[in-house]
């Protein structure tokens, strides 16, 4: 049954990245946008009130958490548009494995999160940005990242199932800006007032920027338990949330 489970998900997600030969613009647009951001608050805009040392050593870190939480509404539109189509009723007519069309296409949203880090990571290191962690606090820090943006997405894909339309999305969407920059991604909480700092630091998001920046900064681990322990639990409510969705749909 596991075999099978895997087979079907790998086949969903090969389907996806044929959708990214289809569509390359909306490809590059999603590695694009972060770039910009970054660029835009390091050049533009500044910043790093309260920031202790150089900004760009506090705002890549940052950059690289609010990206994982921001183009999600490209799986979302994709899951309501099969919905919308009806494709996802014909493959529930196949005997597939049940959650794997969600699965193929996070999947694919997570091999696209990745090569986003990636390029992201260059343009940092472009700006002058230097982790000093070592390999492996560097990858551990990247692992949190994807750990965010895997627990993130399945949130995405539930409001997309419940949204059921492509059109519904973007009203979803926009509780996710909310989200990343109620977050300590830009500026320090100890620069806000305090009833918003608090707010700040209990934001998911802002845990895992500041496990990162400790990782990449080589300041320790102390931080990397909260980072681990929120999207664990955000998945725990939602991944099954999702499925238990996906299976009822068509009763």
């Amino acid at each position: 049954m596991n075999t099978y489970a895997l087979t079907d998900s790998w086949t969903m997600t090969r389907r996806e990245l044929a959708h990214w030969a289809r569509q390359p613009v909306r490809v590059v647009v999603g590695l694009v946008f972060p770039v910009m951001l970054l660029l835009m608050f390091g050049y533009l805009i500044g910043g790093g009130r309260g920031v202790e040392g150089e900004y760009v050593d506090y705002l890549v870190p940052g950059m690289l958490a609010l990206t994982m939480a921001f183009g999600l509404e490209g799986t979302m539109i994709a899951v309501t548009q099969d919905l919308d189509k009806g494709v996802i009723d014909r493959f529930r007519s196949l005997p597939m494995a049940n959650g794997a069309v969600l699965v193929g296409r996070s999947a694919a949203d997570m091999l696209q999160s990745t090569v986003g880090l990636g390029v992201l990571v260059a343009v940092g290191l472009a700006l002058g940005w230097r982790p000093g962690g070592g390999p492996g606090a560097f990858v551990g820090a990247l692992g949190l990242l994807l750990l965010l943006r895997f627990a993130m997405l399945w949130i995405g894909i539930f409001l997309a199932l419940v949204a059921g339309k492509p059109e519904m999305v973007q009203a979803v969407q926009i509780l996710v800006w909310p989200v990343g920059f109620l977050s300590n991604a830009l500026a320090t909480p100890a620069s806000m007032p305090d009833w918003l700092g608090t707010v700040v630091e209990w934001n998911p998001m802002s845990r895992t920027a500041t496990a990162v920046r400790d990782l990449f900064g080589g300041l320790g681990t102390d931080h990397v338990w909260a980072a681990v322990a929120w999207p664990l639990a955000l998945l725990a409510v939602f991944f099954p949330l999702a499925v238990r969705r996906f299976a009822a749909l068509g009763k």
